[in-house]
């Protein structure tokens, strides 16, 4: 098969000092640290999505803009976050530079359609892997195991697990899974387009909970020391994934190859320890699944 080959700048990015697992200020998600290794002269399989997107020198990538610890918008106006690292490692292996990747704000209602109309390559955004996404979308990973838990008010001491939520309002977003998994526990789900959306209704009590992945309430509580706290024990399984384009197989092995090759090399660890980190104690990221489709 005839060959591409890509000869970029590379942006020179050394391997950042670990730091230790809740080191750090857990009010910065983006940390300190050197920006993931970019490939100079990475090599693809012509017509590949791989070949397409080093020959452009660029990258779109669907990230959330409000989750702490995962995908926010910096000072600057770049997002941080692990979500963010990882779409920046898989970048680098294309021979893409950070400053050369296009950030898409996706919400959990608009990734599916961003995916399908070609607006982003990817979408690292807390992307519950699942069967029925998985009807339109493919999925790379997983390369991170939440689990939906609750926050509520500082001073609740009623909530105390997902059955005190029964027949309660609770918040959480349109078009996620923990929305869908509320309606099924018999909550009530008061919805809204983002999870920084549901801090005020929880703290004028329209809603007792928010509820979402344990990760991204970690970060909202880290963003608002003493107003809010986690409770219970995460009480579902979220595998978080890439998204891209159904059928586009070859893409979604090779982003499984950089996942499983951050892994080896330390990379991932030390994305993690540098955002999530400052926060929440590493553990070892789960198998990527090579499905087919």
């Amino acid at each position: 098969m005839k060959r591409s080959r890509i000869a970029l700048v590379a942006a020179a990015a050394a391997t950042a000092l670990l730091f230790a697992g809740c080191a750090g200020d857990a009010g910065s998600p983006g940390g300190d640290g050197a920006e993931p290794s970019v490939e100079a002269t990475p090599t693809f399989d012509a017509d590949t999505t791989m070949a397409k997107l080093a020959d452009a020198g660029t990258i779109t990538i669907g990230t959330k803009f409000d989750q702490p610890l995962f995908g926010l918008v910096g000072p600057d106006g770049t997002p941080e976050g692990f979500d963010v690292e990882i779409g920046k490692i898989i970048a680098g292996k294309l021979g893409i530079a950070p400053e050369d990747i296009k950030w898409v704000e996706t919400v959990s209602a608009n990734r599916e359609p961003f995916i399908e109309n070609g607006q982003v390559d990817i979408v690292v955004a807390t992307y519950t892997i699942n069967d029925k996404r998985k009807e339109v979308i493919s999925f790379a990973g997983p390369y991170y195991m939440a689990g939906q838990s609750i926050l509520v008010l500082a001073d609740n001491d009623t909530i105390k697990s997902e059955q005190d939520l029964v027949g309660q309002k609770a918040c959480s977003v349109t078009g996620s899974t923990p929305a869908e998994n509320l309606a099924t526990l018999g909550a009530e789900p008061v919805l809204t387009d983002t999870y920084t959306a549901c801090l005020e209704p929880l703290r004028s009590g329209q809603v007792v909970a928010v509820s979402t992945d344990n990760v991204i309430l970690a970060g909202l509580a880290a963003q608002n020391e003493g107003e809010f706290k986690i409770v219970g024990e995460p009480f579902t399984q979220e595998p978080y994934g890439i998204g891209l384009k159904k059928e586009d197989t070859d893409f979604r092995m090779w982003i499984n190859d950089v996942l499983e090759e951050s892994y080896a090399d330390g990379t991932y660890e030390e994305a993690w320890n540098k955002t999530a980190g400052t926060v929440l104690p590493f553990v070892d990221p789960p198998a990527v699944d090579r499905y087919e489709n």
